[in-house]
């Protein structure tokens, strides 16, 4: 069998492409088609399904317009119900492919319908798993996500324990293929490869040790992350569908517009979402628009702090359009247009910019001594690691609420691991009337090497 991993860094997504004798399947597949379709157009073979491996949460699934454009069908695991033609496949059925077979394996815990699906040779031997968000590299699934009235988070775990012992009896030569590699956050702390085998994650991967089921139940309630809000917006639309295909959302969406237009937009009361890298937002942005650049994980921040909004973009020349599509991946698809020519055409028609006063770690550790209040919007994780002695620390993704705990006529140093989550912080902070705010360049990984005194707090 012919497999390829098409991986999308920006949301740590693997989607696979595979294929037996001029027939091929797509594996949770991306809104944005267009690249698995040119593989198999290249290939000469003929999309026979698409197989789901549960109602993703952090992106939309671009099954339905892969099944309407080559009629392949959507198979799904036991318990899923769509508003659209599915299978729903039964625990071990299977899928032939060419010489080759498919076998979809009931692994729920993640979600209630999550499955994997077992790739067998013409002999029958398994071979590889393609284990969707059920078993990560050094990680399984989170099992918060798809809890409701009727189903705990206790019963989700209690399933993937189940889950975990029906996968472990799979041969330890068997690859793995994830849904996800580090930075998702549908797990805990998924592992940075991308492919694995299910004798290394039996040695390596906590989940997969030796334990009873009570404490396995604890492990996976322990700990979970604050999940994006946007999450439970996206499993929503892949259960029910959407109408626009990705040709025509970026048809609609980008709009070039003036900068008449745009300052119309932004008074009437439309978010402006500027794209580019932080270090260029610093240099130069329009009063009130809110960073979160490209050049990170861009559209899990998105989801994470805006909501579904009406949204006007300032972009890098030529980023326009990719600035348009990563929203459209996660969902969301009401972008009024962008700014034409950015910045400069705004400066050109005489409106002023604003700059984010930024300064060197080096500097840092100099003026923290001084005056200033270090504001450290990493995750608690990461702060209990060391942090800047006396900081204030209030993560990124709960930065909007904390707002009310902060002084708007303090001095904040704001920084995070790099400078990525510090500049969109800062954004944030600007545009809720906050004006003493200083951007530590390089954030704690430049400060470290710096005499800045740095304080390990004291775990509860």
């Amino acid at each position: 069998m012919y497999i390829q991993q098409i991986y999308t860094g920006c949301l740590a997504q693997a989607a696979y492409y595979i294929e037996s004798e001029g027939e091929a399947a797509i594996i949770d597949p991306l809104r944005d088609i267009q690249a698995y379709l040119d593989i198999a157009n290249a290939r000469n073979a003929k999309i026979k399904y698409i197989f789901e491996t549960h109602f993703h949460a952090d992106f939309v699934s671009g099954h339905i317009d892969i099944a309407k454009k080559t009629g392949a069908k959507i198979v799904y695991g036991p318990t899923a119900k769509a508003s659209y033609d599915i299978i729903i496949g039964t625990d071990n059925q299977e899928f032939k492919l060419g010489n080759e077979t498919i076998q979809l394996i009931h692994t729920p815990g993640h979600t209630k319908e999550s499955s994997s699906f077992l790739a067998k040779d013409s002999s029958g031997k398994v071979y590889a798993i393609f284990s969707g968000d059920t078993l990560f590299v050094g990680d399984v699934g989170r099992v918060d996500l798809a809890a409701n009235e009727t189903l705990t988070t206790e019963d989700l775990a209690n399933m993937m324990y189940d889950s975990v012992e029906k996968i472990k009896k799979l041969s330890d030569d068997v690859i793995v293929y994830p849904g996800h590699g580090a930075g998702s956050a549908c797990g805990k702390n998924i592992g940075k490869e991308t492919t694995t085998t299910i004798g290394e994650q039996r040695k390596n991967n906590y989940a997969l040790q030796p334990m009873d089921r009570a404490t396995f139940v604890q492990t996976m309630v322990s700990g979970l992350p604050t999940p994006p809000k946007y999450f439970f917006m996206d499993a929503k639309i892949n259960r029910a569908g959407y109408a626009e295909d990705m040709e025509t959302i970026l048809g609609h969406n980008s709009i070039a517009l003036s900068v008449d237009a745009f300052m119309n937009e932004q008074e009437s009361g439309t978010l402006v979402l500027d794209t580019r890298m932080p270090a260029e937002f610093a240099k130069e942005h329009i009063l009130g628009s809110l960073n979160i650049g490209l050049n990170g994980d861009f559209a899990v921040w998105v989801g994470t702090l805006i909501d579904n909004v009406p949204l006007i973009l300032v972009c890098d020349e030529g980023k326009e359009k990719e600035s348009i599509l990563r929203l459209a991946r996660v969902g969301y698809d009401n972008v009024k247009g962008y700014l034409n020519g950015g910045v400069n055409a705004w400066k050109a028609a005489g409106h002023q910019v604003k700059t984010v006063h930024s300064i060197s770690a080096e500097i840092f550790a100099i003026n923290v001594e001084k005056e200033g209040q270090p504001l450290d919007v990493r995750n608690e994780g990461e702060v209990a690691h060391g942090t800047v002695s006396g900081a204030i620390n209030i993560p990124l993704g709960k930065l909007s609420e904390g707002l009310k705990t902060l002084d708007k006529n303090d001095h904040y140093y704001v920084y995070c691991a790099g400078g990525y989550r510090s500049m969109i912080s800062t954004s944030i902070l600007e545009k809720n009337g906050f004006t003493n705010l200083t951007n530590v360049e390089g954030g704690m990984n430049a400060i470290k090497k710096t005499s800045t005194k740095i304080d390990v707090p004291e775990m509860a």
